[in-house]
């Protein structure tokens, strides 16, 4: 621990959630963002109705009572994609997603510094293994484009640090003795892995090189098991995989769009409300589709989207999950039990053991002399991705570290001893 308050602050732009770290004598590493809380979840709702700007969970908030415009979630997701260079229309006018990327981290920033009561000009800023798996050009150019933003919201000096190599300078600072540890870090966009030597006297080392034994990663997480479990358990209720009144089953892409969270308003089009008019006169599932057209009508898409996302939180620590559909259809309930949900996300969990396979023979480590799997990152709690990590690891101890807050607290660490 540094004698004085660090000069950097370190950042963990998230999928799902962000924070910020700065290191200080005798305080918590987090800074508190919203309502005393150290996570902003990664949202901005743009309200028609006030003609203002919400982030976080007043952002979610807002769009849940029911105001009109447009909620964005999933910003994270933009980078490595094709609708980086993209726009969308926002209250009336035309805003660029890098713009949409900007507003998020410029209010990031700006809340770090109230909450530390000091400007930083220099960050770490956490990256994922890999932004874009199997393209090494797509993948620089999405870690260009966050240096590029961060850089314009203010920050003079941006550098990175992976994601679980940030957790694990954090778990590092516990440890009494030396470990070989896996850390897994599964947020909401990415499954990323480090194998890593760590020990308080390796901590004192200034390079680390020597210690990091391997990194993998794979563009899994939890909003990917959000699409699988709405795609398999709850867009059936709306018509998915029934059939047209000539046995060819209803076009997909809508409930495609719907089940992944930053493409929902994609389905709030013209084009697409036509279409659906059209298949609607020539389908059998008449009921499934009411519900599809009220959905689509009152642009529920994102309410629907959080109905599943607590079905998956609930599914993680339960047997089975209700969810409360009644904006659909009066008195709507519908049950998924902790079976449907593996059954649909068994093809993704089975990836992310591949990764954690593939890392393993990388390195030239055998399953059974890692010492420890940490787990870090929200959608590591789900149970039967937990289950399948840890049994490719038959020797490793299971620590859980703070799901949302390891990695903005170890690239504060980092930041300290880059920037001082």
């Amino acid at each position: 621990m540094t004698s004085a308050p660090a000069r950097a602050c370190g950042i963990d732009f998230g999928t799902s959630n962000s924070t910020a770290g700065w290191l200080r004598p005798g305080l918590p590493t987090l800074l508190p963002l919203e309502d005393g809380k150290p996570t902003l979840p990664s949202a901005v709702f743009f309200n028609a109705d006030e003609d203002s700007t919400h982030y976080g969970r007043d952002a979610l908030a807002e769009y849940l009572e029911g105001y009109e415009g447009r909620l964005m979630r999933a910003l994270k997701s933009l980078l490595g994609s094709s609708l980086i260079d993209g726009h969308t229309e926002v209250l009336g006018r035309a805003l660029s997603f890098r713009e949409l990327l900007a507003s998020f981290i410029g209010e990031l920033k700006r809340r770090a510094e109230t909450a530390a009561g000091r400007g930083f000009d220099q960050a770490v800023f956490g990256r994922p293994v890999h932004f874009v798996d199997e393209d090494a050009a797509a993948d620089r150019k999405a870690q260009d484009t966050l240096e590029d933003i961060a850089r314009r919201v203010g920050f003079r000096e941006v550098s990175f640090q992976f994601e679980p190599i940030g957790a694990a300078l954090h778990y590092e600072a516990s440890l009494t003795r030396e470990e070989l540890v896996l850390i897994a870090d599964i947020g909401g966009g990415t499954a990323d892995f480090s194998l890593v030597r760590l020990s308080p006297e390796r901590a004192r080392r200034a390079d680390r090189g020597d210690d990091l034994l391997g990194n993998a990663g794979v563009h899994i997480g939890g909003t990917d098991f959000d699409r699988a479990l709405s795609l398999d358990c709850v867009m059936p209720l709306l018509g998915y995989r029934g059939r047209m009144k000539n046995g060819a089953a209803i076009p997909s892409s809508i409930y495609f769009q719907l089940a992944t969270w930053h493409t929902i308003n994609s389905a709030y089009t013209r084009q697409t409300w036509a279409d659906l008019q059209n298949i609607y006169r020539d389908a059998e599932a008449r009921e499934e589709l009411d519900r599809l057209s009220r959905l689509i009508n009152n642009r529920e898409g994102h309410w629907l989207a959080l109905q599943v996302e607590q079905a998956k939180i609930d599914l993680s620590a339960a047997p089975s999950a209700t969810l409360e559909l009644g904006r659909l259809q009066a008195g709507f309930t519908h049950a998924i039990d902790s079976a449907a949900f593996t059954a649909a996300t068994t093809s993704l969990v089975d990836r992310v053991a591949e990764t954690v396979a593939g890392l393993l023979a990388q390195a030239g480590v055998a399953r059974d002399r890692v010492d420890t799997l940490y787990f870090t990152g929200g959608a590591s709690g789900v149970a039967q991705l937990r289950a399948r990590i840890a049994a490719e690891l038959p020797q490793a101890r299971s620590v859980e570290g703070d799901l949302y807050g390891s990695i903005g607290a170890g690239l504060a660490v980092e930041a300290a001893r880059r920037y001082g």
